[in-house]
């Protein structure tokens, strides 16, 4: 058995980013921007005012009279230019017109038709977005990065109306076993509905990949074989459980037989023991565990650091934070666990008392993976602990 860290390296040095392809930025949520994105303009593009009032130029004291000339709307702005003595009336928005060198807000003016007196002293803030004062023309947006919305929206502020973003990953997902049925059908008393391949699918479009989940491969070399050749294309192929005689035993047979070219099995971690990893087809091949918590974990920890890796986000683990023990845990033994548990208030985390990998219910009320390191000793209550968010 080799170790966690181990297995994730090997799995990396099978995973290249993939090609990028242009996509409208009404369709970038999401995606990865594959290179740097330039602004094609100024923002602000001209000098505009942060508030609603009036501009004005040059000096102005408390109690002086000024003539309005007109005024600015967003989308409207003055033609002429202010002198001293002249003010503009102007919105949040409008370009500040020619002359003119602070806007006073409204609340400080008093209006009788075409003039304003003011009232206070102009506050020292002129309030005045200065002219590229967010960025200028030919500023960068780093790559890679995962666009989120507020970067959707920098982005159109650049005045960028496609980008370059890395391909979406295909996942094709198998589930093995002649004890399993879809769900929805009716199983016999010695049968169980397909879980694990629904939770994979769920995991791997939420990290931006795209998914092909193919039909169950039943327990035989013909029938395994026939459905592993419709994963052809896919950038990751992903069993899930093996067959009668063992885990994983007729997956890799058969696999093997198509030229798959193994790279590892079985890791020194809990739950998911039994994890293959390997190339088939041109594409990462990952044989995951059938005990559904045991599936889930490893695809937490191999499957999506990989589709990051894909998607040319780097080489990383999943991301760790760090907790207080709520209660004490016992010694752990020769393999790292990865123990369901709960965050509570305070900065603790709490694992759960039952962590038989089958069950997939506790599974669902956790929201973090304890991590105990292998030969880890007991550990006392508020002791500091890393786990991993779910």
């Amino acid at each position: 058995m080799i170790t966690v860290d181990e297995a994730l390296a090997r799995i990396f040095a099978l995973c290249a980013p993939l090609s990028t392809e242009k996509v409208p930025l009404a369709q970038a949520a999401g995606r990865v921007l594959a290179g740097p994105a330039r602004a094609l303009r100024d923002q602000p593009p001209f000098a505009a005012s942060a508030m609603d009032g009036y501009a004005l130029s040059g000096p102005a004291s408390p109690g002086d009279s000024l003539r309005v000339v007109g005024e600015a709307l967003a989308g409207h702005a003055f033609s002429g230019r202010i002198a001293p003595g002249e003010a503009l009336r102007i919105f949040t928005g409008a370009p500040l017109p020619e002359g003119a060198d602070r806007v006073v807000i409204q609340e400080d003016v008093t209006r009788t038709d075409d003039r304003i007196t003011l009232r206070e002293s102009p506050e020292a803030n002129s309030h005045i977005r200065a002219a590229g004062q967010d960025f200028r023309a030919g500023d960068v947006m780093s790559a890679p990065r995962r666009l989120r919305p507020v970067d959707v929206g920098l982005l159109a502020s650049m005045n960028i109306g496609e980008v370059s973003v890395t391909r979406r990953p295909l996942v094709a997902i198998i589930a093995t076993g002649d004890e399993l049925v879809m769900p929805g059908e009716e199983p016999r008393p010695d049968q169980i509905v397909a879980s694990n391949s629904f939770a994979i699918k769920a995991m791997v479009e939420a990290e931006g990949a795209a998914t092909r989940l193919l039909p169950i491969a039943r327990d035989d070399e013909a029938r395994l074989g026939a459905v592993l050749e419709m994963a052809r294309g896919a950038d990751v192929i992903v069993t899930i459980g093996g067959a009668s005689v063992g885990d994983h035993d007729l997956v890799a047979a058969t696999s093997q037989g198509l030229g798959a070219e193994q790279a590892f099995y079985k890791i020194a971690m809990r739950p998911g023991k039994p994890l293959m990893a390997g190339r088939l087809f041109e594409g990462l091949m990952l044989g995951l565990p059938g005990n559904p918590v045991s599936a889930i974990v490893c695809a937490h920890l191999f499957l999506l650091p990989a589709l990051r890796a894909l998607l040319g986000l780097g080489a990383w683990p999943a991301p760790t934070r760090s907790a207080s023990l709520a209660e004490e845990v016992a010694a752990n033994g020769p393999r790292a666990h990865y123990m369901r548990a709960r965050l509570e208030p305070g900065g603790l985390i709490r694992p759960f008392a039952n962590q038989d990998s089958a069950l997939l219910g506790v599974l669902s009320e956790a929201d973090a993976l304890l991590i105990r390191p292998a030969d880890d000793p007991a550990r006392p209550q508020g002791h500091p602990a890393r786990y991993i968010a779910l």
